[in-house]
């Protein structure tokens, strides 16, 4: 199957989808209201408005240095995962989501990366916690938050992962273990992301991984504005070969497009002279 993720409300019945995901909480702080027979997708720790309204809520590294889009490797501003009063609200937008919608997509979920957090708040827990092993104690706290919002959430829930399959990895780069977040989730989304889609190789590599590595089903997401049809084409065969559905980013218009174009293809029938 394939599907779309859009902020578009108007997008979301398109014939060409089977599934659409509607941005009800994005990177920059931006909301819309949750629309039935779409699946809510919220961003979670990742939110610039309130980065750049309460700085003191943004994750450390040791160094003091925040976890904001001035700092290489960050495209966002990250909110720090044991923040209680953002932890609530957060939440609370998961259950006012969940009521219209039934099913929920949580993204950006968990630490910025390995170094984060070094917070006062993150010490003083981690300190007073039974783990020695501060990744372990990161693991449980995000592994809580995704049980909590999973009780807020009577439909299908979705989480997306960071593009790593490799063992551990997710573990120490935010705490998302997808062993034990099988237990809340139903479906995994993977986004693979590329300006051009020109090779795939990498593509099948990522997607191979996942296949092997996760129990639970999971969809690749892949970006739609100002690829080449015939080169998204291909990058949507490939993933789907390895995963359920094949999901096309914030461009409908195009991945109309390419959908009917593999429709036809696979509807041609066979000439015989």
């Amino acid at each position: 199957m394939f599907g779309v993720v859009t902020r578009n409300e108007k997008e979301l019945d398109w014939p060409e989808f089977d599934r659409a995901f509607f941005e009800v909480k994005s990177v920059s702080g931006r909301t819309n209201e949750p629309v039935e027979d779409a699946v809510s997708m919220i961003s979670c720790h990742a939110d610039n408005a309130i980065a750049d309204a309460d700085p003191e809520i943004v994750p450390v590294n040791e160094a003091g240095e925040r976890a904001t889009r001035e700092r290489r490797y960050f495209d966002w501003a990250y909110v720090c995962p044991t923040h209680p009063g953002y932890r609530e609200g957060l939440l609370e937008t998961i259950a006012d989501a969940a009521a219209v919608s039934g099913d929920v997509r949580l993204d950006d979920v968990g630490f910025p990366r390995p170094e984060y957090c070094f917070c006062d708040r993150c010490m003083e827990q981690f300190a007073e916690s039974s783990f020695d092993d501060r990744f372990e104690w990161r693991r449980q706290l995000i592994t809580d938050f995704v049980a909590d919002a999973a009780e807020r959430v009577p439909g299908r829930l979705y989480l997306t992962l960071h593009p790593d399959p490799y063992p551990g990895h997710l573990v120490e780069r935010s705490g998302i273990d997808f062993d034990e977040l099988s237990e809340y989730v139903d479906e995994f989304v993977v986004p693979l992301y590329d300006m051009a889609y020109s090779t795939t190789y990498w593509i099948e590599i990522i997607a191979k991984g996942f296949l092997d590595a996760l129990g639970t089903p999971f969809s690749i997401e892949l970006y739609a504005p100002d690829i080449d049809l015939d080169e998204l084409i291909h990058a949507a065969e490939v993933a789907d070969a390895y995963a359920k559905d094949v999901l096309f980013g914030y461009d409908a218009s195009t991945a109309c497009g390419a959908i009917r174009r593999m429709n036809a293809e696979r509807n041609e029938g066979q000439s015989y002279g």
